[in-house]
């Protein structure tokens, strides 16, 4: 009995010593890296592990290297990690880690970390592995609450959050918006384009305008690796941590994606991430946040959204007004959703049509009929 006071003993000055020299207090996190497989070899994803090693965090390397200040479990090949790695996480001997490749569940999707180059800031890329949802709306939509997510568990209180000028952005505004009104605290970033708006450019993904930037997860994807790798030509990616964790309803196993490209930077950052998202409990930020928009009417909305988009596939051919001039235009129409958004005004005999402005879809009437097709517009759910 007595030894094992003293052990105990023993173990907690050696966390106070490493805390105080670190920075980080309290027990270190133990999370995993799967080495074998990477573009640049084992010893690349090796020299990742012994850096984030040097900052507090317990490193589990697996594969066949071994190095100072690392715990290596030793596997044959690739295949056999990835059989290592689930069954450490399913244990508990591990709080999470760090791979290449992993088959998350549909529900689930990664939320990524770069940082930007025109400020060198820190943006969660949400989303950019996995798939939230078969629902291109729902998906992007969950995704945001994702990237609230992992923002406030890092360490962001209150994260800004925009929404990339993608196909779905403007119907994903609108569903953030209603939860918003209904009570889910969202924070909505402003584009650092003159005419402003939470809805994102390739400049704000540059600058950084957003804590949280909101996207599929396949242009997610893309970017992470441009902002990742811009400077080596994409055979290196040297800047930000990676892809992320596997968020999602209900979802509590810490596995965080790198690229078979990630150079050791990246991974060793990724390590990082998926400390300070243990010592931010994140999946207890996860039920919090997933119960406060459930509440909002998270589900309810989106089931209605659902309903609006199936019953626009339903068309019927409407004949054109007499044209006339039109200077007056409405933004926040999916470029989908065109055609669909021109034939409900034809129908209520205002002559309208469809163009491209310098902030995306637009949809052209005159002066004097711009208060009653935004009205009809918003009455029939094309914008918000």
């Amino acid at each position: 009995m007595a030894e094992k006071i003293e052990k105990i003993i023993a173990e907690t000055f050696l966390e106070m010593a490493e805390g105080l020299q670190s920075g980080n207090y309290g027990k270190k996190p133990k999370i995993a890296l799967t080495g074998m497989g990477s573009e640049h070899g084992e010893a690349n994803a090796m020299a990742a592990a012994v850096e984030a090693a040097r900052d507090g965090v317990e490193v589990w390397y697996i594969g066949s290297l071994e190095a100072q200040g690392v715990k290596t479990v030793h596997v044959a090949d690739d295949e056999e990690g990835h059989a290592k790695m689930e069954q450490l996480l399913k244990s508990g001997e591990i709080d999470g880690a760090v791979t290449m490749h992993f088959p998350f569940p549909i529900g689930v999707s990664t939320v990524g970390l770069a940082v930007t180059p025109g400020f060198g800031r820190q943006m969660y890329l949400a989303n950019t592995t996995g798939t939230s949802s078969t629902d291109r709306i729902e998906g992007m939509v969950r995704n945001a609450i994702a990237g609230i997510i992992t923002a406030k568990a890092c360490g962001t209180a209150d994260p800004s959050v925009g929404i990339l000028n993608v196909d779905g952005a403007r119907q994903t505004e609108k569903v953030l918006k209603q939860l918003q009104e209904n009570g889910y605290p969202i924070r909505f970033a402003e584009s650092a384009r003159a005419d402003g708006g939470a809805v994102m450019r390739g400049n704000d993904v540059l600058q950084g305008s957003a804590d949280v930037m909101v996207m599929d997860s396949l242009t997610g994807n893309v970017l992470s690796k441009l902002l990742s790798a811009y400077a080596t030509g994409g055979s290196f990616e040297a800047v930000g941590s990676g892809y992320g964790p596997g968020i999602g309803e209900g979802y509590e196993q810490l596995v965080m994606i790198i690229s078979r490209a990630s150079g050791a930077p990246v991974i060793a950052n990724a390590i990082r991430f998926a400390a300070r998202l243990v010592r931010g409990r994140v999946f207890e930020v996860a039920k919090a946040e997933f119960a406060a928009a459930n509440k909002a009417g998270l589900k309810e909305l989106l089931a209605a959204q659902k309903s609006t988009a199936k019953g626009k596939e339903e068309k019927e051919t409407v004949a054109a007004p007499p044209a006339e001039v039109v200077t007056a235009s409405i933004p926040g129409i999916e470029v989908m959703d065109l055609d669909d958004a021109v034939a409900v005004l034809w129908k209520l005999g205002v002559y309208a049509e469809s163009g491209m402005g310098c902030t995306g879809p637009i949809v052209l009437v005159s002066e004097a009929n711009k208060d009653k097709a935004l009205e009809a517009l918003k009455a029939a759910g094309y914008v918000g």
